[in-house]
């Protein structure tokens, strides 16, 4: 199924300006632009969905080889948001400078009130209390500018939202450094994946660490938008902590045809009044306060409705998609992310809509109509992907002796000592070696007759070979 950009509302000329330039896969483009408008629009408004108000934060992931122009797409859809996050970094630098004289000046205060009390051997405590409550709290240091982040722990997650923005973004155009960084590893990866579920859901972040105690923080919010490269995506796909969490399930994702050797310069087209546009509309909406708790900056969000026939094409909607994940329905293999169908429509739709007009007290039929196009665009792709084999390792091992048999090794018989020593890489162990010549690993259909096959049309049939398992 190709990518339904004209269901893209009115992000839909700014993602075909920047195909223009690139000749990415369209998807590409419509992947960033949505995840941009997400993070932007987020901390404004709740959107109305059949299960209650939810947060309009979207997770996005893109999965392309190297070489399909994922940075360059981004790039120009993010330039927007880059250069506001500059600015806002020098002004952040001039309010610390600000801040820190008039904390040296209060903490100057604060010691000699306690000073003159202590010195009284505390005859004026209630003089001393009432001089501590006219000096007013500690200043606050100013909230750090920075609205995106790329590998981010939980932990420095969570510091950056008690200290800097209550909306940030995880965009990265090399997803794969996270999902192989600190924050996934064997030991943090059960608490990470919970911890971006919680903020998916808007749920609040809660933190207990020695030292620091307990910290509970409301009204954050997080959108995503991670590009990673098929291998990545195959392994993550295969993480059973990931779909059985549900954090898969959560993203949208796309994996679209690849255009390299298609791209030629004579096709490009420049729209740069659309992406001034674009930028121009981003950049009012990031200059626009958010509702806050002027004590906690937790987010106050309003509630974005459903006008009557958005509600009932919703309804409608998520009955079909709930019939599919019947038993042998087309949806059966995909639970996880078709329950999630309706809720990500409205969350797409609410988005197309504030990005439209940040003032916007519903979300309209047209909004919703083009959403669920989206949506069903990325349950077919769900499908795909979650359908495709995932091959196990002992597969991938016995693939790998195949294909070094087949087109490397001219020897007439093998033994288990050949290929712990001349055969590859990941077999030099004799115990990977044997079962990678089990008889069994052979024998399975997805890589005896189709892989071979194509093996063998590729080049002249090999001579026979023994394989002795001494």
């Amino acid at each position: 199924m190709t990518y339904p950009i004209h269901a893209l509302g009115p992000l839909r000329a700014f993602a075909e300006a920047v195909q223009g330039v690139t000749q990415a896969p369209v998807a590409i483009p419509a992947q960033s632009a949505l995840a941009v408008a997400s993070l932007a629009v987020q901390g404004f408004a709740d959107v109305e969905t059949l299960g209650g108000g939810r947060p309009l934060s979207l997770f996005l992931l893109t999965i392309a080889q190297s070489g399909e122009r994922k940075s360059a797409s981004d790039n120009l859809l993010m330039a927007a948001l880059r250069d506001y996050e500059r600015e806002q970094a020098a002004a952040y630098r001039d309010a610390v400078e600000g801040w820190r004289n008039e904390h040296a000046l209060w903490k100057v205060e604060h010691d000699r009130i306690l000073w003159d009390a202590k010195k009284a051997k505390g005859k004026n405590i209630i003089a001393a209390q009432a001089d501590l409550k006219a000096l007013g709290p500690e200043p606050d240091a100013p909230p750090s500018a920075d609205r995106t982040v790329t590998e981010p722990t939980f932990e420095g997650l969570t510091k950056l939202f008690g200290t800097g923005q209550p909306s940030l973004g995880l965009f990265s155009d090399e997803g794969g450094q996270f999902f192989g960084g600190h924050a996934m590893n064997s030991e943090n990866r059960q608490k990470s994946l919970a911890a971006l579920n919680d903020l998916w859901q808007g749920n609040p972040i809660r933190r207990t660490r020695s030292g620091d105690g307990h910290a509970t923080l409301y009204g954050r919010r997080l959108a995503a938008h991670l590009m990673v490269q098929p291998i990545v995506a195959q392994h993550l796909m295969a993480d059973q902590m990931a779909v059985d969490t549900g954090f898969l399930s959560r993203f949208l994702i796309s994996e679209p045809p690849s255009a390299i050797g298609t791209r030629m310069q004579a096709n490009a087209r420049r729209n740069d009044s659309a992406l001034e546009t674009f930028g121009a509309r981003l950049r009012n909406i990031l200059k626009t306060p958010m509702p806050l708790d002027a004590v906690t900056r937790a987010l106050t969000p309003r509630t974005l409705s459903l006008a009557p026939e958005s509600r009932a094409l919703l309804v409608e909607f998520a009955d079909k998609i709930e019939v599919e994940q019947a038993p042998r329905g087309s949806l059966a293999h995909i639970t996880g992310a078709a329950s999630k169908a309706a809720e990500q429509a409205a969350r797409i739709g609410g988005v197309l809509t504030l990005f439209r007009d940040l003032k916007a007290l519903q979300v309209e039929s047209d909004d919703i109509s083009d959403a669920i196009e989206l949506v069903q665009y990325y349950l077919s792709e769900a499908s795909r992907l979650t359908g495709a084999k995932t091959v196990s390792s002992e597969i991938e091992r016995a693939e790998s002796l195949r294909q070094w048999l087949l087109e490397r090794c001219c020897h007439p018989e093998i033994t288990v000592r050949d290929i712990v020593q001349i055969g590859p890489n990941q077999l030099r162990e004799t115990p990977k070696a044997r079962a990678a010549l089990a008889e069994e690993a052979f024998k399975r259909p997805a890589i005896d007759e189709r892989q071979l096959n194509n093996l063998l049309k590729a080049g002249p049939s090999p001579p026979f070979l023994k394989l002795r398992h001494q």
